[in-house]
């Protein structure tokens, strides 16, 4: 069996191109949530809307490193665990926050405003962890990844396909009432069939290698959690908002995360394996911590919920 940092996932250039615009398609789903309503809100909670994009986009993988060095992971898998650590959460985590009885308002205006931060903040973000990691650093440079090329194509598959969102949102809000359940249903199912598909084009890789990453992937999620909860608690957020923030950081578009790997990567081994298994550990962890807060109300409760 090769180390996983010498074996190549395949993904045929066919497959990768209906990933992007799938990947896109939920993007635009996503924009089709979103109003300018959505942002109007920041100004009305800016510290919560504060805490929740510190906590993802410098606090996570600042511990994602961490936790890297601790468990003394291979090359390939630390760049996983950066590169998912980095990317921008995805619309399921408003519909886990409601099922958590969290800010819902809250979580949809963090999701909007890290999508769009993500489009710059990502690809530095990942460069600066990546290169600073003292054995990923190596494979980084052979890979001689470039950050403003990253940034074209995430703009290329999330950044026009949510203005496009915007705009739809905006412009024709009736056709928009009547899609956007379904475009949103339709896009996560798609992009959860392609995760699907890139492992059972790969199981044979996945079966040898997904040992060397459950319990890094599973012990990462639960700290991705944890960081969003600790960040809302210590700067004096309350429940309600606390279980959004725990929500939004804990869930990351690892879907974006494989389209970069095959893209920029070449389909890089110990990269490819976290992300899929992240995609699928991700929602399953995230349903159970929404479940168990739904079965109780925040604590203590907002004068919305006393009404």
């Amino acid at each position: 069996m090769l180390p996983v940092d010498e074996i190549r996932l395949n993904f045929n250039p066919a497959s990768l191109m209906v990933l992007n615009a799938v990947l896109g398609f939920l993007m635009f789903g996503i924009a089709l949530d979103t109003r300018v309503d959505d942002f109007k809100r920041v100004a009305r909670m800016p510290w919560a809307m504060a805490v929740g994009i510190a906590a993802q986009f410098i606090v996570l993988p600042a511990v994602t490193y961490v936790l890297t060095l601790l468990l003394g992971v291979g090359p390939s898998i630390a760049l996983g665990m950066i590169l998912v650590a980095c990317c921008p959460p995805g619309n399921v985590s408003n519909i886990l926050t409601h099922r958590a009885r969290g800010n819902v308002a809250l979580s949809v205006s963090m999701t909007a405003i890290s999508n769009a931060i993500a489009i710059v903040v990502m690809p530095l973000n990942f460069a600066f962890w990546g290169s600073l990691h003292p054995d990923a650093s190596a494979l980084l440079k052979t890979i001689a990844l470039d950050p403003v090329e990253m940034v074209g194509h995430i703009v290329a598959i999330i950044g026009l396909p949510f203005v496009l969102g915007l705009l739809c949102a905006h412009q024709l809000p009736n056709f928009t009432q009547r899609v956007k359940k379904t475009v949103r249903i339709v896009s996560f199912l798609a992009l959860i069939a392609f995760i699907i598909g890139a492992i059972a084009g790969n199981w044979r890789f996945f079966l040898d290698y997904v040992g060397l990453v459950l319990l890094a992937v599973v012990l990462h999620d639960a700290l991705a959690f944890g960081t969003g909860y600790v960040c809302a608690r210590v700067t004096g957020l309350q429940d309600y908002d606390r279980r959004a923030v725990s929500i939004e950081v804990g869930i990351r578009n690892a879907g974006l995360g494989l389209v970069l790997i095959f893209s920029f990567f070449g389909g890089l081994g110990g990269m490819a394996v976290v992300a899929g298994v992240w995609g699928f550990w991700d929602i399953i962890a995230g349903l159970a911590l929404a479940s168990w807060w739904g079965r109780r109300a925040p604590v203590p409760a907002p004068e919305e919920l006393r009404a």
